[in-house]
């Protein structure tokens, strides 16, 4: 590998991800060079890898979780930020030119560009990006923990999607990385939750780290009589299965909101009685990428009320990418994090 050389790990066949060399980038104006301190695995990159992303390109480097120091800006950028900077990178680029970006709903803008999805991202030692993407991290931070904005920027707009009031009573459903977030925003907000996860150590750690109540395994719990007021003011899904989204459905007691966080296959489909929506006057809520919710991320854990440090439960080098897709494939973990 020569000088002007990098490691990279792409996409470029359906079914694995590739670690191979390319250029590292050249500034156009308008942008930053990013040395990428660590990036996390996400279950979006199992999705891109096996094919079910729809807007992910083909030989994309993956990595839209990261963080990383400003090691060059072009001449002709504007911007605060200094070189050696620690920030947290937004990965979603909109058009800044459609309806809904004119109207203050740019994550669903349909010209809407992702680093590390459909534009070169973050798992690769030096990355481009618009300087627009860029948050700075204050220096109380790691870098490895900044590299959770990007996830916990969605958890942001999740919970705000719930609607969560002191006292409420919150069950989340799945309790991996996401779905810590989740209930660690609503503990922290004074929500009273309840989690259901299949895994014992994830359960152990929602209830000792992440502020869950109380926490059970699958089929363990029994939803009560909704009519009756028995069962959640807000239930989260988290895992993006069709059982799971549909078992949301039923621990939500009358005039509940549910809110399907996890990412389903496209193919998935879940079968709702429109009665029983109607009965008991349910919302159903889903969420889509990040709006407005990095400086938001960067702002909780800079707050340092959570250990999210807990959540990385791995690290490698990107030469040990292997080992690191292995580990995340297998789920032996929380949040896999490469450190380029």
């Amino acid at each position: 590998m020569t000088l002007s050389e990098m490691n990279v790990a792409r996409w470029e066949k359906e079914g694995s991800i590739t670690v191979t060399t390319t250029l590292i980038p050249k500034l156009r104006p308008g942008e930053l060079l990013i040395k990428v301190a660590a990036s996390g695995l996400c279950g979006t990159d199992m999705h891109i890898c096996h094919g079910e992303t729809p807007h992910a390109s083909k030989n994309v480097v993956i990595g839209h979780e990261f963080s990383g120091y400003v090691e060059a800006i072009h001449p002709d950028t504007i911007t605060t930020l200094t070189l050696g900077q620690l920030v947290a990178i937004d990965p979603n680029m909109p058009c800044n030119a459609c309806t809904y970006c004119r109207n203050r709903k740019y994550h669903l803008c349909p010209n809407l560009s992702c680093i590390g999805v459909s534009i070169h991202g973050g798992m690769s030692q030096y990355v481009a990006v618009p300087v627009r993407a860029a948050v700075p991290v204050p220096s109380n931070v790691p870098a490895d923990v900044a590299s959770l904005a990007e996830p916990l920027s969605c958890v942001v707009h999740a919970v705000d999607l719930g609607e969560i009031k002191t006292g409420d009573q919150v069950l989340v459903i799945g309790a991996g990385p996401i779905g810590l977030m989740t209930m660690a925003l609503c503990a922290t907000g004074g929500a009273r939750v309840t989690v259901i996860e299949p895994n014992e150590m994830r359960r152990k750690n929602a209830l000792d780290i992440f502020g869950a109540s109380a926490a059970y395994a699958p089929g363990d719990l029994v939803p009560g009589d909704t009519l009756k007021g028995e069962g959640f003011d807000v239930v989260f899904e988290c895992v993006g299965r069709a059982q799971t989204m549909t078992d949301a459905l039923t621990f939500a007691k009358a005039g509940a909101t549910v809110v399907w966080v996890g990412v389903a296959k496209t193919d998935a489909t879940v079968t709702v009685s429109p009665f029983d929506v109607y009965r008991r006057e349910l919302t159903i809520r889903s969420t889509y990428t990040n709006p407005y919710g990095m400086e938001r991320a960067v702002n909780i854990l800079a707050d340092g009320k959570i250990q999210w440090k807990q959540l990385i439960s791995h690290k490698f080098t990107l030469e040990q990418f292997d080992q690191a897709w292995a580990v995340f494939r297998d789920g032996q973990g929380m949040k896999v994090c490469v450190t380029p």
